[in-house]
């Protein structure tokens, strides 16, 4: 059984969060519930604090029953307590010490979604589909995700222990020391044939500007004949939405970037595009996307596709389409619960299902990671199904009939350097496509 809390150990920000303001227990209710169900909640709670071999917590009993109520319902709705919702808060303010890595549960393991760019974990080599089997020589297995993070969470400089198992190695350990982690979200390069390279690691506050500061600074080291951008969204696990919403909205002259729709309609909302926003207007585009590509990642590689800006390349993304709410409730901690869906400018839901590309570029064997084919949020227990598109037409995330390609990313260490073989791929699909713009018509 899979079931994911994707959590981010390091400064990153949960994928697609909306926050509103402290509320009472009660004043989220829209309808109480049927008076049998809480007197047989309150009943069972009486009888094993009365009854059960040991004592527990007053609020022990109380908090495990609002997490399994809410985890049963999709891979990211939860329950956080007083401590975990100042975790939370502490994910988005950076200021604790972490290692860097997005993590899931697999079989009662913590499994690595991806590794972050520029972390303890990234440059300690650890890698997607990692299964940390024990943390400082104590078994992880049935431990719980939120667990499992204030575990390795730590002051920074200390150190702690992971025992890996990858593929069909023998387990291995890696001692890692925590950092505060402040992650450079964009990095860009000029590549041979005045073609620019973007990489962002995940979706922060800081990403709107670094994209824009990146655009400008390969403009001028291209004499202002930049001539293809190469955007690498691959291993990115998204962010922040509005991030996501400016990037695709500064290669874009106007329209619709992403739209959501939840359960009440007075809860639906379209994000656009400036109506001049296109920085790079008739520079040919390839974004590429792999199985850890993301939420926010995927809404701007699905803009991009759908908007007809852009060709993505690569494999199968993941496929995490849903928006969650993290509601606080006064002096109990919060909810956060799944509120809604993001769809592309067609109307394509990309839940379960995910970006493919218009250009399948797998990695050769010898430069994918070992642990085999990415987890992706269609094998999630619970896991919201696709909906459909919002025309009515088949919700598929995919561009054509064919087996979505969901094949094992390249090594992290190769992304975006000169062995670094899909993006060898995307360079000369763009030197293509501008030697076939330059021909005469026939």
């Amino acid at each position: 059984m899979t079931r994911a809390r994707l959590l981010i150990l390091s400064a990153s920000v949960a994928a697609c969060v909306a926050a509103v303001p402290l509320v009472t227990a009660f004043a989220v209710q829209r309808d109480d519930p049927p008076p049998a169900d809480l007197g047989l909640l309150a009943g069972v709670i009486q009888l094993v604090h009365r009854d059960y071999v040991h004592q527990l917590g007053p609020d022990q009993l109380t908090t495990d029953a609002l997490k399994g109520m809410l985890n049963r319902l999709d891979p990211h709705s939860d329950y956080m307590d007083e401590q975990e919702f100042k975790q939370s808060q502490a994910d988005m303010s950076g200021r604790f010490g972490g290692l860097g890595i997005q993590i899931s549960e697999q079989d009662g393991l913590p499994k690595v979604i991806s590794p972050i760019d520029g972390t303890p974990a990234s440059r300690a080599g650890i890698e997607p589909g990692d299964q940390i089997v024990m943390i400082d020589h104590t078994s992880a297995r049935g431990v719980g995700l939120n667990k499992v993070v204030a575990i390795l969470r730590g002051d920074p400089g200390s150190s702690v222990t992971l025992t890996l198992l990858r593929g069909k190695q023998d387990p291995f350990d890696v001692t890692i020391t925590r950092e505060i982690i402040k992650v450079e979200s964009v990095k860009s390069a000029l590549e041979p044939g005045n073609v620019g390279y973007i990489r962002i690691s995940q979706f922060g506050g800081d990403t709107s500007d670094g994209f824009k500061n990146a655009i400008t600074g390969l403009k001028r080291q291209a004499d202002g004949g930049l001539k293809g951008l190469v955007l690498d969204l691959r291993n990115d696990p998204g962010g922040l939405l509005t991030a996501a919403v400016n990037v695709a909205g500064n290669l874009l002259d106007g329209g619709t970037v992403v739209s959501i729709r939840g359960r009440h309609s007075g809860d639906d909302q379209s994000f656009s595009a400036p109506a001049q926003g296109d920085m790079l207007a008739g520079v040919p585009i390839v974004v590429l996307v792999n199985g850890a590509s993301a939420s926010a990642s995927e809404i701007v590689a699905g803009a991009l596709q759908d908007r007809h800006r852009a060709t993505v390349m690569g494999t199968q993304s993941f496929g995490k389409g849903s928006v969650q709410t993290v509601i606080p409730i006064k002096g109990h901690g919060a909810v956060r619960l799944t509120t809604a869906l993001y769809y592309t400018p067609s109307g394509r839901s990309i839940q379960d299902e995910g970006i493919a590309p218009d250009i399948v570029s797998e990695a050769p064997k010898d430069q994918q990671i070992a642990g085999g084919a990415m987890l992706r949020e269609a094998s999630l227990t619970g896991a919201i199904a696709n909906p459909g598109s919002l025309n009515g037409a088949p919700g598929k995330g995919q561009t054509s009939d064919s087996k979505p390609i969901s094949s094992a990313p390249i090594k992290a260490e190769l992304i975006g350097k000169p062995g670094d073989s899909q993006l060898k791929a995307a360079l000369a699909y763009l030197e293509q496509h501008r030697s076939e713009a330059g021909k005469p018509a026939q």
